[in-house]
C-alpha cells in the first residue's frame, strides 16, 4: 500500500443515483448502509498486507502485585511465533505519563503498557505474542506462564465509601458540583415532607459489536497507516506521535467505519500501542484484535453509590435538594463524571447541596459510556422525585411542572431553549397518562402474561436532560468541474449517521442533488474535528460544513460576477440562491447559471474553501444549553418470579432542529433499548476475592434480545436553537438513554408497591420485601415521610432494593 494514497482502498459512502434534492428535516436513509450490509465497508481488523503479522495479548490473572518471572519457552517453541514482547524486552517508548495522555484523559497518569513489572489490575496486558498467523499467536499465548508476587487488592466500592476523595477536575467536559446555595440541610430538617434514600448502580461495559482492533500497515518508506477502532482518528494519531516520537508525516490513523463504540473508543486503548510497538520493532505490518473477554479489560461505566434527600411543602414545592455521589476510579487516574449537578439544574429550588467523590480501587480507569454521569445521576434524582410524588399523593408529571425551572439554578442563567413542558404534554397525551391510577397495584387487575403467568401493570415516567455542546472544528468543501461536491473533516461515524447528515447539510447549502455530494471522514490528515462524543458532532462538524459551504458560495458568486457581461455583476450575495445545481438571482430565477458551466467559463477544474468553526463563546456563556426528554413507560411484572417486561415506551425529545428525523429516531430508539438494558439486564459482576470481573462474555453479560423490546414511540417536539449552533440543531446521542431506567423503576413501584433503587433491577430485587411495599395506603402530605436509608450502607450488604 502506498504511503501517499492509503485512502484509495476505502469505500466512500454516497447517496444512490437518482436520490435528488433532500431537504434538511426530511427523513433519509444512511448513505453507508449498503456498504455495510454488502461487506464493502471494512473495519479496523479487515485490512490486510502481504507481510502481515498477528499479535495476541496475554493478560494478568491477579489484581495487584508484581511479575517475578515469565516462562516463555513453550510459547516461543510454537511454529510461526516471531517474538514475544513484554516489559523485559519492550522497544523504546517514552516513559513520562504526560506523553500517554489523550484529549479526554482525566487527571492522573494513564496506563502505560509494558512499563515495569507492577500489576495494577486484573486483566492487565503483560505480553504480546506475535506470529505469522493469528492461530499460531493465539496458541502460543495460551502457553505463556507468569509468576506473580501477589499483593492485597481492593475492588469493592461499597466497602470503601469512607475513602472517597475530592477528585481532580482535569478532564475535558467535567464541571465539579457548584457551591451550595441556601441551607439545604436545615431546610430539609424543617420541611413537612421528606425523601431520604440511597441508590446504587453497578458496573457496565460498553460491548460494541466490533471488538477493539488496530491494523498497522507499514509502507516501504516506513510510513504507518493505522486502521484503529476509535472515535477520534486525530486523538489516536496524537498519542502515538508522542509515545513513539513519530512525526505527523510518519503516521496516519484512519477509522472510516466503526462498528459501535458508545464511548469505548474515546481514548486510545492498549491494543493500539501494542500493535504499533510490534510493527516498529519487527518493521512489518501488524494486527492486534482483542477478544470479547479482553473487551472487559479496559474501561467501563463506574459503579456509583448515591444519596438523595428531597424536601417539599404540602403543595409539592421543592424546599431542599441534597445529592451526593461516590463513584469508583482507578489508582492511576481520577476518572470523573457529572453525576449530581443535574439535581441543581433540572428543578427550581433555592436550597441545594451537591457533593461528588471518587474512591481509588485496583481496577482499570473507568471510561465515558453513553450519557456518562447523567445515566446514574438522573436515575437517582428521578426515582426520588417519584418517591416524593407518592408521598404527596401528587401526579408525578404535576410535581415536575410545579418545580419547572426556567433558569439554570446552578449558574443563574436562562436556557438557550427549553421545550421540556411540551415534552411532558405531548408524551403524556400520546401515552394516555391521564388514565393512570394514582395508587400502586391499582392500574388494572392482574392480567395474563406469557405461559399463563399473572402480571401486574405499572406506569412510570421520568425526565431526562443532557448538555447541548458545541466544540471547534474545521471543514473543507471542494466543488469539481463535473458538479461533484466533496466535503471533508476528520469526524467519525460510530453508527450514528454522520455520513448522511453531513452530506445533507452540504447538499442543502449548495443546492445540489445528494448523489453528487460526498462527505469524507475518518482520516487523521483531514481538517481537524473533535472526538465523536457528547452528542456534539452535528452542532460542531455540521456547523463547520455549513460554514465551508457558505464560503464556497461566496467564491462561486464572485466567479459569476467576474464573467464577461455577467448578469450577476451588480448583485449582492444576499440577492442570489443556490438551487438545482445552479446559481440564481432570487428576484428573477430565470437568471441562472449551472455550477458546472460557471467553473467551465472561469476555466476552473475545482474551487475549494476551508472554514474554521469557533463557538461564539461570548454569546453562549450567557445561557445554559441542554436537551430534554420526558419518558413514559409501561411495565408488566410477574410477582411470582420477579420478571419485568417493558411493554410500552413513549419518549418525547426536545433536541433543537432535527436535521434527519430517521437517523435521530434510530438514535433515540437505540438509547431507549439501552435504558431498558441498564434498568433490567446489564451489570458486570466482580469477584472481590479475586478482584476480577467474572461475567466477561455475551453469554453471561446480559443485554436485551428481541423478546425484551416491545413498542417504542419517539416524539420530537418543535425546537430551534441558534445559540448552540447556526443550524439550530443540538444532539440526540445521549438523551435517548437518560431517564429510561428511572421510568422503569417508577413503573415497577406503580405495579407492585415495591421500590427498587439498585440497578439493574433483577428478579431477586423485584421480589425482595421492602418497607415501601406496604406504603400503598394514602399518605398525608403534611406527615414527614422518610424512605429507608439515611446512612451509608453496611459494608457487607447493600440494602437498596
Amino acid at each position: 500500500m502506498s504511503a501517499a494514497h492509503p485512502a484509495e482502498r476505502d469505500v466512500q459512502p454516497m447517496a444512490e443515483t437518482g436520490t435528488g434534492t433532500v431537504v434538511l428535516g426530511q427523513p433519509f436513509s444512511r448513505t453507508d448502509g449498503r456498504a455495510k450490509v454488502t461487506g464493502q465497508a471494512r473495519y479496523a481488523a479487515e485490512h490486510a498486507a502481504p507481510d502481515m503479522v498477528y499479535g495476541v495479548v496475554v493478560n494478568s490473572s491477579v489484581a495487584r502485585g508484581r511479575i517475578v518471572r515469565m516462562d516463555l519457552a513453550q510459547a516461543r517453541a510454537v511454529a510461526g511465533v516471531i517474538d514475544i514482547l513484554t516489559h523485559e524486552n519492550r522497544p523504546r517508548t517514552r516513559s513520562m505519563g504526560l506523553f500517554y495522555k489523550d484529549m479526554t484523559a482525566p487527571g492522573g497518569t494513564p496506563f502505560k503498557p509494558f512499563h515495569g513489572d507492577a500489576i495494577l489490575y486484573s486483566g492487565q496486558p503483560v505480553a504480546l505474542v506475535v506470529a505469522e498467523t493469528f492461530e499460531a499467536a493465539r496458541s502460543a499465548a495460551a502457553l505463556v506462564r507468569v509468576d506473580y508476587a501477589v499483593e492485597p487488592h481492593s475492588t469493592a466500592l461499597l466497602q470503601n465509601l469512607g475513602r472517597g476523595h475530592k477528585p481532580s477536575r482535569l478532564k475535558a467536559g467535567f464541571a465539579p458540583p457548584p457551591k451550595p446555595r441556601g441551607d439545604a440541610d436545615a431546610t430539609f430538617a424543617a420541611s413537612p415532607v421528606q425523601i431520604d434514600a440511597q441508590y446504587h448502580s453497578g458496573v457496565e461495559h460498553h460491548n460494541p459489536m466490533e471488538m477493539h482492533a488496530s491494523t498497522v500497515l507499514r509502507a516501504a518508506d516506513g510510513h504507518l497507516t493505522i486502521y484503529d477502532k476509535t472515535q477520534g482518528s486525530q486523538n489516536s494519531r496524537w498519542v502515538l506521535s508522542r509515545v513513539f516520537g513519530l512525526g505527523k508525516d510518519q503516521v496516519t490513523v484512519k477509522n472510516p467505519f466503526v462498528g459501535g463504540a458508545f464511548g469505548s473508543g474515546l481514548r486510545p486503548q492498549y491494543q493500539l500501542i501494542l500493535a504499533v510497538m510490534a510493527a516498529l520493532h519487527l518493521k512489518r505490518s501488524t494486527r492486534v484484535v482483542l477478544t470479547r473477554q479482553q473487551m472487559f479489560s479496559f474501561g467501563h461505566r463506574p459503579e456509583t453509590w448515591q444519596h438523595v434527600k428531597l424536601a417539599a411543602t404540602a403543595d409539592g414545592t421543592l424546599q431542599a435538594v441534597v445529592h451526593e455521589a461516590v463513584a469508583a476510579t482507578s489508582r492511576l487516574e481520577d476518572y470523573v463524571e457529572v453525576v449530581v449537578n443535574w439535581s441543581g439544574q433540572l428543578y427550581q429550588c433555592h436550597n441545594v447541596r451537591l457533593g461528588y467523590q471518587v474512591v481509588a480501587l485496583d481496577q482499570y480507569s473507568p471510561l465515558d459510556m453513553r450519557a456518562p454521569g447523567a445515566a446514574h445521576g438522573l436515575f437517582a434524582l428521578e426515582v426520588a422525585m417519584d418517591e416524593l410524588a407518592h408521598a404527596l399523593r401528587m401526579d408525578p408529571v404535576a410535581l415536575r411542572l410545579r418545580n419547572y425551572a426556567e433558569r439554570d439554578g446552578n449558574k443563574d442563567l436562562p436556557f438557550s431553549s427549553k421545550e421540556l413542558e411540551a415534552c411532558y404534554a405531548q408524551g403524556a397525551r400520546r401515552f394516555g397518562w391521564s388514565d393512570r391510577q394514582p395508587l400502586p397495584r391499582s392500574q388494572s387487575a392482574a392480567q395474563a402474561g406469557p405461559a399463563g403467568s399473572r402480571e401486574l401493570v405499572g406506569w412510570g415516567m421520568a425526565t431526562g436532560t443532557w448538555d447541548a455542546l458545541q466544540m471547534f472544528a474545521r471543514a473543507s468543501a471542494v466543488l469539481h468541474a463535473d458538479g461533484r461536491l466533496e466535503v471533508a473533516s476528520a469526524a467519525t461515524d460510530i453508527g450514528t449517521g454522520t455520513y448522511p447528515v453531513m452530506a445533507m447539510i452540504a447538499a442543502a447549502a449548495m443546492g445540489l442533488p445528494l448523489e453528487l455530494v460526498a462527505f469524507r471522514l475518518g482520516d487523521s490528515r483531514l481538517p481537524v474535528a473533535p472526538i465523536e462524543g457528547g452528542s456534539a458532532h452535528v452542532a460542531t462538524v455540521g456547523s463547520a460544513v455549513q460554514g465551508a459551504c457558505e464560503k464556497l458560495q461566496k467564491s462561486l458568486w464572485n466567479l459569476a460576477r467576474g464573467l464577461p457581461a455577467s448578469p450577476f455583476k451588480g448583485s449582492r450575495l444576499a440577492d442570489v440562491v443556490f438551487a438545482d445545481g445552479q446559481l440564481r438571482l432570487k428576484a428573477t430565477p430565470s437568471t441562472a447559471i449551472a455550477l458546472t458551466a460557471l467553473l467551465a467559463s472561469a476555466g476552473k477544474a475545482s474551487v475549494e474553501e476551508k472554514y474554521l468553526l469557533l463557538p461564539n463563546v461570548l454569546r453562549q456563556r450567557k445561557f445554559t444549553s441542554a436537551v430534554h426528554s420526558a419518558v413514559f413507560v409501561e411495565v408488566r411484572v410477574d410477582e411470582d418470579f420477579g420478571t419485568v417486561r417493558v411493554t410500552r415506551v413513549v419518549s418525547a425529545i426536545a433536541a433543537g432542529r432535527i436535521l434527519n428525523p430517521k437517523a435521530a429516531h434510530s438514535q433515540i430508539s437505540g438509547g431507549v433499548v439501552w435504558g431498558i438494558s441498564q434498568a433490567l439486564h446489564e451489570e458486570t459482576l466482580t469477584d472481590h476475592t479475586l478482584g476480577r470481573f467474572m461475567n466477561h462474555s455475551f453469554g453471561e453479560y446480559h443485554v436485551p434480545v428481541n423478546a425484551d423490546i416491545h413498542d417504542i414511540e419517539v416524539i420530537f417536539v418543535e425546537e430551534d436553537d441558534r445559540v448552540v449552533s447556526s443550524l439550530g440543531a443540538k444532539g440526540v446521542g445521549e438523551i435517548g438513554l437518560v431517564g429510561v431506567a428511572a421510568a422503569v423503576s417508577n413503573a415497577i413501584f406503580h405495579a407492585t408497591g415495591r421500590r427498587v433503587r439498585s440497578l439493574p433491577m433483577t428478579p431477586d430485587k423485584v421480589m425482595a420485601p421492602d418497607a415501601e411495599a406496604d406504603a400503598v395506603a394514602p399518605v398525608t402530605p403534611v406527615t414527614r415521610h422518610k424512605s429507608p436509608g439515611g446512612d451509608p450502607p453496611d459494608s457487607a450488604l447493600l440494602a437498596i432494593v
